[in-house]
């Protein structure tokens, strides 16, 4: 079948590695249901298989890609969720699992003209959402889901700020945090993202690091190093900072420990989410209205410009694919 995979691992062009054509994929595990996959979405969690981060040599080739919507065998329409737990594991959340994997890290992904996985990992698709729409959901959205309305203990009327205006998760964070009657405020280094995230529905866009006219109640941190710093001293007393990502890595100058302790903080550590939350968040954007921006819609065959696409970072939304 049609795919894309890592053919390779090249940590200075992820590009040189990737490989679109027909595979044979292995056998999957037992009791696992294939999905024609009807639309599948990037993540820089692809890029970052690419460069050979969290994906071994000896597990190639390797179909990419942890977000698709398709249809069962039967007909059913369905949305993946691409946590994979480890079969052992028998907790509730299956982000809890120290041996869970994503799609495409042990398992095969998504982009291709068929995934396979666990039944536990498909929930209804809602006939209100396309499959385009819905396939942006399982990484970056589900992220945000769970950093708001599981992670934060924000409440409507609370203000929580976002750092890094323009990423998949931040924009996800911008657009549900509005509908869910919270104030939303942002920053980023380049002011037309601050502009495009106003128009997501921010309420007011800040200069990274700039001084806020007031200390927030909750800060959604995806970035790092760069902005640890302000988002500690960007809380009100007894506030809380949920990270989700350390794109710009994982070492800042300080850790502020004197502030988190006396003031007192909360850091929340936050990944993904659970097959439960993803069938909360479809049902959110059913009732809100609130759909993913979609940057560009490519076919399979065409993927290799997505990917160039996102590396360059000349894209606003989702880029999905359709086989």
């Amino acid at each position: 079948m049609l795919a894309a995979y890592a053919a390779q691992l090249d940590p200075a062009d992820p590009l040189a590695a990737l490989r679109v054509d027909d595979l044979e994929p292995p056998a999957p595990p037992s009791g696992w249901v294939p999905v024609d996959v009807r639309a599948a979405a990037l993540n820089h969690h692809d890029v970052w298989s690419l460069r050979g981060v969290g994906l071994p040599a000896e597990r190639l080739p390797m179909i990419l890609g942890c977000d698709a919507a398709g249809t069962t065998e039967d007909g059913r329409e369905v949305i993946v969720h691409a946590v994979i737990r480890d079969p052992a594991f028998t907790g509730p959340d299956e982000t809890l699992d120290p041996r869970r994997s994503l799609l495409s890290e042990r398992h095969q992904g998504t982009l291709a003209e068929r995934v396979w996985v666990p039944a536990a990992n498909l929930i209804d698709k809602p006939a209100e959402l396309t499959f385009a729409e819905a396939a942006c959901l399982p990484t970056a959205w589900l992220t945000a889901y769970r950093m708001l309305f599981t992670s934060s203990g924000l409440r409507p009327g609370e203000t929580v700020l976002v750092q890094g205006a323009g990423g998949g998760v931040a924009t996800a964070l911008i657009m549900l945090g509005s509908r869910a009657g919270l104030r939303v405020w942002v920053t980023s280094r380049d002011p037309e993202r601050g502009e495009r995230a106003i128009a997501l529905g921010a309420d007011r866009a800040f200069r990274s690091g700039e001084r806020l006219p007031e200390r927030v109640d909750a800060v959604m941190e995806t970035v790092g190093a760069a902005t640890w710093s302000h988002s500690i001293n960007a809380l009100r007393p007894g506030g809380t900072v949920v990270i989700c990502g350390t794109t710009s890595g994982a070492e800042p100058d300080s850790a502020e420990l004197t502030k988190i302790f006396f003031r007192p903080l909360r850091v929340q550590g936050s990944t993904m989410g659970t097959a439960e939350e993803l069938r909360r968040l479809a049902a959110l954007l059913v009732a809100t209205g609130v759909r993913p921006p979609i940057d560009r819609v490519l076919p399979l065959a065409e993927a290799r410009q997505g990917f160039a696409a996102m590396i360059d970072g000349t894209v606003f939304g989702k880029i999905v694919i359709e086989p």
